[in-house]
């Protein structure tokens, strides 16, 4: 009788498994990046002469652009000294169209409704000021930069690093939920950008979001849900924050551009191993996960 091959003889065994991040990970390589973005500035500021409040759209999306640099290239380093790394390593892999699309736009209404729901009971007043911030109102050049700052740029680096290498660290020792909570926590947190106290109100629905992409992330397996969630729900604020200036105009144009991106893509990747991170170590006897179902 023929024997199958043991796991240890298969071929590629070692090369396909999915590579255990430490959790550590994540938050290293968060303060590693906004260190080097927030010395880059600096260094950027001091040359040109720049003093605080200064800050011209030019030089925002300048910065911006080193940031998402400095995420990306922190998650391949940190991701690096593992293992090399993969595109599917940190998400963008395939997955069933139609289950994928049920779960993201099942986690998208769950999001619509919590927010409806926080902003009846708490009325936050504070407003984002990112289109501004980025030149939406200098002009169509300034517009349609903004625009694909917000709708095409953001989405994919903050997905990339938040879900596809932060959450996905925190998962190879944590249970789903708390996984999730952290992430969204830590992706609210860096998009605080008010003064005062009311500017702290609109930080839950923002970790709403990133906990609700979490769990998009954990059941659809695959990254490119929630680059397209990121996407719509950030079309849709870029239209209504830039309404003045017809920013609708380009949100209808990058948003659904990039959803078809976020369908077509993936079908000329490589998906790589359909698991998901394995599951969090515990104690003996204790649960070793929660539940997302």
């Amino acid at each position: 009788m023929e024997q199958a091959p043991s796991p240890a003889s298969a071929p590629h065994a070692s090369a396909e498994r999915t590579p255990d991040w430490p959790p550590w990970f994540g938050p290293v390589a968060f303060v590693g990046a906004l260190v080097c973005t927030l010395v880059s500035f600096g260094i950027i500021a001091a040359i040109l002469g720049i003093e605080e409040g200064d800050d011209t759209p030019t030089l925002v999306i300048v910065v911006t652009l080193l940031q998402s640099v400095f995420f990306l290239g922190a998650a391949y380093l940190f991701a690096r000294s593992v293992a090399p790394p993969r595109a599917w390593h940190f998400g963008l892999r395939q997955a069933p169209l139609w289950s994928t699309v049920g779960w993201a736009a099942l986690g998208m209404l769950t999001f619509y409704v919590l927010t409806a729901v926080y902003s009846a009971l708490v009325d936050p007043t504070a407003e984002q000021e990112v289109t501004d911030s980025l030149g939406a109102g200098d002009g169509t050049a300034g517009l349609v930069a903004a625009g694909v700052m917000v709708i095409v740029v953001a989405p994919f680096v903050e997905e990339t690093f938040f879900r596809g290498f932060f959450y996905r660290a925190l998962r190879t020792r944590y249970p789903v939920l708390l996984a999730a909570i952290v992430d969204g926590l830590v992706f609210g947190a860096i998009h605080y950008g008010f003064d005062g106290a009311d500017g702290l109100l609109i930080l839950p629905p923002l970790a709403f979001l990133g906990a609700i992409f979490c769990l998009v992330y954990e059941k659809t397996g695959t990254l490119w849900a929630t680059i397209g969630l990121h996407s719509l729900n950030n079309a849709v604020a870029f239209s209504a924050q830039a309404n003045d200036y017809e920013g609708w105009q380009v949100a209808v144009v990058a948003g659904p551009l990039m959803l078809a991106a976020c369908v077509l893509v993936p079908r000329l990747m490589r998906s790589g191993p359909p698991a998901l991170p394995p599951p969090a170590r515990a104690r003996p006897g204790a649960q070793l996960s929660l539940p997302v179902e």
